[in-house]
């Protein structure tokens, strides 16, 4: 028995070898290479938004004695998630140039602030500067979406500076309240939920919807709370 699976993984060894030739390898790698190159792009450009974030948190403090900023995360999307809103997008067969050019999301930011002011104050002095181009925006905050979601979404494209040459790369950037980023977070985990009926699944998203006011309704008075004591 065990001579038979010896022989059996030889014999399996021996077919890959077979099928997998010296130029496949070769091309697998150099795939694989400009990969790891294209998402290195969208990495140095997720430092350029997240950098200018930092410098305007930081200059608003000096002005201001408060920091609009709260928290600060980004992303890279994975391979998978990638893979899958290229098919969904219809993008068949998969290339790295069209990944690119056709996909905004792969590098993401998300900039949670104070106060809902401090959004669009944010969002007017990144898209204010002479080397951002903003794309296209979404306001989901004055228009949320009808499960309650609320946020401002921007694509914008900053250069990033490598060691020939100059790119410009896409970064989507969302920009949220504290209350907003917890109702978005537990609607998410509750939403991906496996094996629940649909009844408990509308009874759910009637109840988040409810949720999702209260938390925009906290959001506008906690700002108001803030202009009574600045005044």
């Amino acid at each position: 028995m065990e001579q038979d699976t010896i022989a059996m993984e030889t014999d399996f060894n021996r077919l890959i070898k077979d099928l997998i030739t010296s130029d496949s390898i070769t091309a697998m790698e150099n795939m694989f290479a400009a990969w790891q190159e294209l998402m290195s792009r969208y990495r140095c450009a997720i430092m350029e938004v997240e950098t200018k974030f930092k410098v305007l948190n930081d200059q608003f403090s000096l002005q201001h004695e408060r920091n609009p900023i709260e928290n600060i995360k980004t992303r890279i999307k994975s391979p998978d998630s990638i893979r899958r809103k290229m098919a969904k997008k219809g993008l068949t067969p998969m290339t790295l140039a069209s990944v690119e050019e056709n996909l905004n999301d792969v590098a993401g930011i998300r900039v949670i602030c104070s106060f809902i002011d401090d959004i669009y104050m944010l969002a007017d002095c990144l898209t204010s500067q002479d080397d951002i181009t903003l794309i296209e925006c979404k306001d989901y905050i004055k228009n949320p979406k009808e499960n309650g979601y609320r946020s401002l979404h921007l694509i914008v494209e900053v250069p990033i500076f490598l060691q020939n040459e100059k790119r410009n790369m896409k970064v989507e950037v969302q920009l949220r309240t504290i209350a907003m980023e917890f109702w978005a977070n537990l609607e998410h985990r509750l939403r991906y939920k496996k094996d629940l009926p649909e009844s408990l699944q509308q009874a759910t998203a009637g109840e988040l919807l409810q949720c999702a006011e209260l938390s925009a309704q906290l959001d506008q008075r906690m700002q108001q709370v803030r202009y009574t004591v600045e005044k």
